[in-house]
């Protein structure tokens, strides 16, 4: 008897969680790094000999602090919901119900999402730029909301993130076949 196959219909396709595939790495950095400051701040400290039970315990909290302002947020999207987890902290928005889109003001560059619910979510560029999946479920839920006249601002910042995925795109694509 041969093996059955059952392939999703279109629809239960467009509802499929996209996670993104980045995580795992900027993960194992983020511990990397924090093990790596643990291990010189104790190697600085013996060759001192001044390494004591405090200090290696006030090394180790350092390091874990550095884990943790480190470590990324895990940033899902299906279609309607985009959610972005953290290690304190989790936010979610409807992407079906915008209200506005807008870049944020800081060191990091962020789009923050707001939706008419009053949810926020702030989504590193890289994330999407890296996980096209993810930008075009969003930017097809983002249409939805302009359409529904939901968006009252941030179609540029919209378009400006739809430049800089296709720049990175094109990059990607010369880089591949040799030409860039």
């Amino acid at each position: 008897m041969g093996r059955r196959t059952t392939h999703p219909a279109p629809e239960d396709r467009a509802t499929q969680l996209t996670y993104d595939t980045t995580w795992a790495g900027e993960a194992r950095s983020a511990v990397g790094y924090g093990a790596l400051l643990f291990a010189l701040l104790l190697t600085v400290d013996t060759l001192a000999d001044t390494l004591t039970d405090l200090r290696a315990a006030l090394w180790l909290s350092l390091a874990v602090l550095l884990l943790l302002v480190l470590w990324p947020a895990r940033v899902s999207v299906e279609q309607g919901r985009l959610e972005s987890r953290g290690v304190l902290w989790r936010s979610e928005v409807r992407t079906d119900r915008l209200v506005s889109v807008r870049w944020s003001n800081g060191v990091a560059q962020r789009l923050v999402l707001r939706d008419a619910d009053g949810n926020r979510a702030e989504v590193d560029p890289k994330v999407l730029i890296a996980n096209p999946p993810m930008w075009h479920v969003l930017d097809t839920d983002a249409r939805t909301s302009a359409h529904k006249g939901t968006l009252c601002c941030g179609e540029t910042a919209l378009r400006q993130m739809a430049a800089r995925i296709d720049k990175e795109m094109a990059r990607t694509v010369f880089k591949v076949s040799g030409m860039g």
